[in-house]
């Protein structure tokens, strides 16, 4: 799979848009597919907020353990995983743009089992599908 980037222009404050992306209470909201949170560190935001989340997949549930790894309050949160045999790293960047937000989301595949580099390339497209959903209901919870 690799990397994949998706925009949204939202219009609405780039601290709004932060704060949904980066603080997973409010994302949860946001994301009408995830269906439990588990914090598993003491902080729930900032470098080092561990947390497990469990969303709809289909017909099925997955759960996967994130951690925040890089967090700059109103321009950039990274949270990384290791699931289904591979490091997932995310990052979000907001950025500013007066009456409007950018918000950009690169999300890197690094696969480290032979499962994940055979199947991983194959799933690229549905997880960019998905992803870009998650995007939408990002843009619609910070516009409503």
């Amino acid at each position: 799979m690799g990397t994949m980037t998706i925009k949204r222009v939202i219009q609405a404050p780039a601290s709004k848009v932060f704060e949904t992306v980066a603080h997973i209470e409010q994302y949860t909201q946001a994301i009408p597919n995830i269906t439990d949170v588990e914090f598993l560190s003491e902080n729930k935001t900032g470098v080092g907020a561990r947390f497990r989340e469990t969303r709809k997949m289909g017909k099925r549930e997955a759960t996967t353990e994130l951690e925040v790894t890089e967090y700059v309050k109103d321009e950039r949160v990274r949270m990384v995983a290791d699931a289904g045999g591979a490091i997932w790293d995310t990052i979000f960047v907001i950025q500013d743009r007066g009456d409007r937000t950018t918000m950009t989301m690169t999300m890197e595949s690094r696969p480290h089992k032979w499962m994940a580099k055979i199947f991983n390339p194959l799933i690229g497209p549905m997880i960019k599908g998905a992803v870009g959903k998650d995007m939408d209901a990002v843009k619609s919870f910070c516009e409503g």
